[in-house]
């Protein structure tokens, strides 16, 4: 698995986002390949080395009809506003890589949403300015295009840095941050009047809300970092979006006590089994099963296993007996080895199922979905146990 970490502490915006991926090893030409994929009149791109306060950076730069498209004043060329239904379209039947359109189509979604809320409108009601204009396509697609062909899992990003001060915009003046970009990071870690100028456009805003995690970034062996510069020189800080790539760090599997109690019985009604695993699991052992034993006499019986924390072993002992016909228990200590674990919630088309992630030594996941989530739903809809098992499955593994 492959983790890419924005981190933003310059921002980030579009173009920085495609040169930190070209610094990576995102072939130009890739880019170039997508700009004719998509038919964009007019439309060149150049990559640069650069220098910001000292940093090597690469500058990706959309040109289109030969002037650099995010000057001030180049928004309002005759290719400046756009439908979003019309750039959804452009995209969504283009021949890109099916990965590259998901994740530009859901960069643009983003953007759209956010553009509504602002503006009072149905998403497809709404037309892009500046973000709508070409570099801004070329921009999102290229962004996309830098996930998928770097190989990349995940995408995490630090809390950005909002800025201050105001901005002129097809609609006027305007905060920094702008409306679109606030909506976009709803639910997001920010720093408010962090630097006196926009350092987060719609755009870039738009590619951490639809492709970046919000959750913590894990911990990684760094394999490579590139930088991708803006466009201004900013005073207080080098305008350089840094992301690093990185393999999350297994953690170790750990080693513990346990003890182990059993009692062989042949004379407790079968019945009351399934309340006594279920007093010992609520009172918290780590395990409780049976196995079917053959006594003397060539009785048949049954061996009541409980895996506890050495300090739970009278507690739960106390259960057997006062729950069973058992007059005597024996015990041991074993060592065992625990992968470590996480549970997380996953979204299916019939609602959210708890699933379980264990992390073996060589990286591999045991991935175990909660059934008994799965049967509430599939009894909830009427589908079948197994269709609600597997969607979770697959939610979680394509996580």
């Amino acid at each position: 698995m492959r983790v890419a970490y924005l981190d933003t502490f310059s921002g980030i915006s579009g173009d920085m986002t495609v040169g930190a991926f070209i610094d990576l090893g995102l072939p130009l030409d890739a880019v170039r390949d997508a700009v004719r994929i998509l038919g964009l009149p007019g439309v060149t791109v150049t990559g640069e080395r650069v220098f910001r306060h000292g940093i090597a950076a690469t500058k990706f730069t959309v040109r289109v009809d030969g002037h650099v498209a995010d000057t001030p004043g180049a928004h309002h060329h005759q290719h400046g506003h756009r439908p979003y239904a019309e750039i959804r379209d452009l995209v969504g039947e283009s021949a890109l890589a099916a990965p590259v359109r998901q994740h530009a189509l859901a960069i643009f979604a983003a953007l759209a949403g956010a553009e509504g809320r602002v503006h009072g409108l149905a998403p497809d009601q709404v037309e892009f300015h500046e973000v709508g204009a070409l570099d801004a396509i070329v921009d999102v697609v290229g962004a996309a295009l830098g996930v998928v062909t770097l190989g990349i899992d995940a995408v995490h990003a630090a809390p950005l840095p909002l800025g201050k001060g105001l901005i002129r915009t097809a609609h006027g003046a305007l905060p920094i941050p702008g409306p679109a970009v606030v909506e976009l990071l709803r639910g997001r870690r920010v720093r408010h009047e962090d630097g006196d100028v926009e350092l987060v456009t719609p755009t870039g805003a738009a590619i951490v809300a639809a492709l970046a995690r919000a959750e913590p970034v894990p911990e990684v062996t760094v394999q490579a970092v590139g930088y991708g510069a803006g466009e201004r020189d900013v005073a207080d800080r080098p305008n350089v979006l840094r992301v690093v790539l990185g393999e999350p760090v297994v953690p170790a599997a750990t080693t513990e006590d346990v003890i182990v109690l059993e009692a062989t019985i042949d004379d407790t009604n079968p019945q009351l089994y399934e309340h006594v695993l279920e007093r010992l699991l609520a009172a918290g052992a780590r395990d409780a099963f049976l196995v079917p034993v053959i006594m003397k006499k060539s009785r048949p019986g049954t061996t009541l296993c409980v895996l506890a924390a050495p300090a739970d072993r009278e507690r739960l002992a106390a259960i057997v007996f006062a729950e069973t016909s058992t007059i005597g228990l024996r015990w041991t200590v074993w060592q065992r080895t625990v992968l470590p674990r996480e549970e997380r919630r996953v979204e299916t088309r019939w609602g959210v199922v708890r699933v379980k992630i264990a992390c073996a030594p060589d990286g591999s996941r045991n991935v175990a979905p909660e059934l008994e989530d799965c049967r509430r739903l599939a009894a909830e809809h009427g589908v079948a146990l197994k269709l609600v098992h597997q969607a979770a499955l697959a939610a979680a593994l394509g996580d």
